[in-house]
């Protein structure tokens, strides 16, 4: 009887080691049907954008779903808000955030700041949609010493370009935000609040946030940044993915890319309906209702393109680096636009010249 037990116990040791084995051959064959050279594909995609306008691309290919269809049912799309580029550039360095839409001076840090090795543009979004706006009484340069104005956050694109435009107008402002103009980086909300209740005299925004400081606060346009630029171009937002994700998954990154491109066409296709949608998200994400008309009104502000604009973010990179917030502007290797022309055949649009 020992003997048979012993029998026993050994066949129910066999039988457990084979199902062992096959569980392991399964396991290995479904690591192998999401594998592509030994890297396990994702099946998420994480994507920042934030509350303004000048992220309309973002905002209208996520709420009428062109993202989520290029990628397919494979692929949960997760959106993630962010208040300003700096934030959303250290979601990308943590491995939280996969691509994000962001402006030119949180991009030109995550480049500089990891040696080129954490992010590429892959297309640009949005040129335009930002100003200075005042109040009463500032008409001209001059009538700004003493002032307090706000940024979106210490380093991003509108704060680069304020400090940039009053170094030129013969301010001192460094890197603090003291000098003869106090530069104070804030939320954009928090900027709203504070130039209505008379705390600030003024602030450079992107809008919608430059609109409601008219329309909510009776400011005025001291400083149109289209104004600054040659034909009125610049780069405010563009569309940065991590290089990771471009170099061991570029078919998920074409994939955004297309839902990017149909954005944009749907954009310039249905303007009203954007500005609705737009609208409608902003106040969803902030938790505060855009007044009406203020999304037409800053509309004409902005234009919507695939193209990058890589001479201002060059021109920017400058700015950055006048101030301290860079300690370096080599921006070699920063655009990588295959993927996108690639696209841009596919819908018989023409290609965008790489930088």
């Amino acid at each position: 009887m020992v003997k048979i037990g012993v029998l026993l116990g050994f066949e129910r040791t066999v039988l457990v080691n084979r199902i062992a084995l096959a569980a392991l051959a399964i396991v290995a064959l479904l690591g192998a049907c999401t594998a592509r050279g030994g890297t396990v594909e994702p099946t998420a995609l994480r994507l920042g954008y934030f509350p303004n306008v000048t992220h309309a691309t973002a905002i209208v290919g996520l709420q009428q779903g062109l993202f989520a269809k290029a990628l397919g049912p494979g692929m949960v799309l997760e959106p993630k808000v962010f208040n300003a580029g700096g934030e959303a550039v250290e979601a990308i360095f943590s491995g939280a955030l996969d691509a994000s839409y962001m402006g030119p001076n949180p991009t030109i840090n995550a480049f500089t700041k990891s040696d080129g090795e954490a992010i590429r543009i892959v297309a640009g979004a949005t040129s335009g949609g930002a100003a200075l706006v005042v109040r009463d009484g500032i008409d001209a340069p001059a009538d700004l010493a003493g002032a307090r104005l706000a940024s979106p956050a210490l380093g991003n694109t509108q704060d680069v370009a304020l400090r940039a435009w009053l170094a030129d107008q013969g301010f001192a402002v460094d890197a603090q935000g003291a000098g003869d103009v106090s530069v104070l980086p804030q939320a954009n909300g928090d900027t709203l609040t504070a130039f209505v209740t008379g705390q600030i005299d003024g602030a450079w925004v992107p809008e919608p946030w430059a609109t409601r400081l008219q329309a909510e606060g009776g400011g005025h346009v001291l400083v149109d940044e289209r104004d600054l630029w040659p034909d009125g171009k610049f780069v405010t937002t563009q569309l940065v993915v991590s290089r990771k994700l471009l170099e061991e998954h570029p078919e998920i990154v074409r994939q955004l890319l297309v839902g990017h491109v149909a954005a944009n066409d749907f954009i310039a296709d249905h303007p009203a309906e954007s500005q609705e949608i737009v609208a409608e998200a902003i106040a969803d994400m902030t938790g505060a209702e855009i007044p009406a008309g203020a999304i037409a009104r800053a509309w004409p502000t902005l234009t919507f393109t695939n193209d990058p604009i890589a001479s201002s973010l060059v021109a920017s990179a400058r700015d950055a680096l006048a101030f301290g917030f860079l300690d370096a502007a080599d921006l070699d290797g920063i655009y990588d636009l295959t993927l996108l022309n690639a696209v841009l055949a596919d819908a018989g649009q023409d290609p965008i010249a790489q930088p």
